[in-house]
């Protein structure tokens, strides 16, 4: 994380609570809750994960999901089934189910609810952390600052946000240390390149991989996927030859399979532009964070103010530039080099002369 001193990151908000509600747990594997029941796993892994980000120099900025896409509405509708189903075999497990066994059908459940958002955004406004409101999804947003230059990288475990073309695409940046992982920094343009590829054909290989828009190709996996897009150098094109040969291919296409709508999401997502954006880092708000996460949602006084100090001092701190920031960073290629070294030794030469 030390590497990422300095650099303004967009986070993808939804995956961080859904994180948060999954992993920050009691002895007994239950979710934190306060006096009053109330879950507050939420509010303890963004008030930390983000001090911890801002100790380490990193400018967060929050996005979270607007109105989903209404093709995302199938995949939404197969999500709220597997939760149901979750839901009654967990109840099938509490009386002769290991915590184990509870904990791996709880995980299908959780989805942060429209009140944990709207008190996680309180939170974020009290540490003095921005957020963004996407009109849409958030990743697509994360990405369109990252593109844009607003941040230097869109934060997320979902890959689907590569399909959106951030600069850079930051994995496991608000769990790494707590899972023991590494920080992966994926660079958009080196995905492209060593796929031999442009934006449309790589979001075309995305789309038989699996996106939340539509199906998938029965039987095609990642290998087949990048062979077939090879072969026909587009989806269409795969679409037409399966269409055309069903006696020749064991692959069938889903029924009304929406593959053009989701590539047009992909392509052209709503979002707001980053020139419209106007983000800032300020001072925490410590006595109101003493009020809404003492008072309100029953956590250590003492350790939220001191949590408060720490971010006081972190985005001091943060104020310092990296030095990349004062040059232009170029990258060298061996033919570069090489040409490089070869003027080099020819201005020797000439001093001589």
């Amino acid at each position: 994380m030390k590497n990422l001193f300095g650099r303004k990151v967009a986070i993808d908000a939804s995956m961080c609570l859904y994180q948060y509600l999954i992993a920050v747990r009691q002895l007994d594997g239950q979710q934190l809750t306060n006096e009053d029941g109330e879950t507050t796993s939420h509010l303890l892994g963004m008030f930390y994960r983000t001090i911890r980000m801002v100790e380490n120099g990193l400018k967060p900025l929050y996005v979270f999901d607007g109105k989903p896409p209404v093709l995302k509405g199938g995949e939404l509708e197969k999500r709220l089934l597997k939760r149901e189903a979750a839901n009654k075999q967990m109840e099938e497990l509490k009386e002769t189910g290991t915590v184990e066994e509870l904990m791996k059908f709880e995980k299908r459940t959780v989805r942060a609810s429209k009140e944990q958002n709207a008190e996680a955004k309180e939170l974020l406004t009290l540490m003095g952390i921005p957020y963004v409101d996407a009109p849409s999804e958030a990743e697509a947003q994360c990405a369109e600052l990252a593109r844009s230059g607003k941040v230097f990288a869109a934060a997320s475990e979902d890959m689907d946000t590569l399909c959106y073309e951030p600069k850079f695409l930051l994995r496991h940046l608000t769990v790494a240390e707590a899972r023991k992982l590494p920080i992966d920094q994926i660079e958009y343009s080196e995905v492209l390149k060593g796929l031999n590829m442009d934006r449309l054909t790589f979001v075309d290989m995305c789309i038989l991989l699996g996106c939340d828009y539509c199906e998938t190709i029965k039987g095609v996996g990642p290998v087949t996927a990048f062979k077939l897009i090879k072969e026909h150098g587009s989806l269409d094109k795969i679409v037409e030859w399966i269409e055309k040969n069903p006696e020749k291919t064991k692959y069938k296409l889903p029924e009304n399979w929406p593959y053009k709508e989701a590539k047009e999401l992909f392509m052209n997502p709503e979002i707001t532009k980053a020139d419209d954006l106007d983000f800032k880092w300020s001072e925490p708000n410590t006595e109101g964070l003493v009020d809404f996460m003492v008072k309100q949602k029953g956590f250590n006084e003492e350790r939220i103010r001191s949590g408060a100090d720490k971010l006081k001092k972190g985005l001091k701190g943060g104020v310092q530039g990296r030095l990349d920031g004062f040059f232009t960073v170029v990258k060298l290629t061996p033919a570069k080099r090489k040409a490089d070294e070869k003027d080099k030794k020819g201005g020797k030469k000439r001093g001589k002369k």
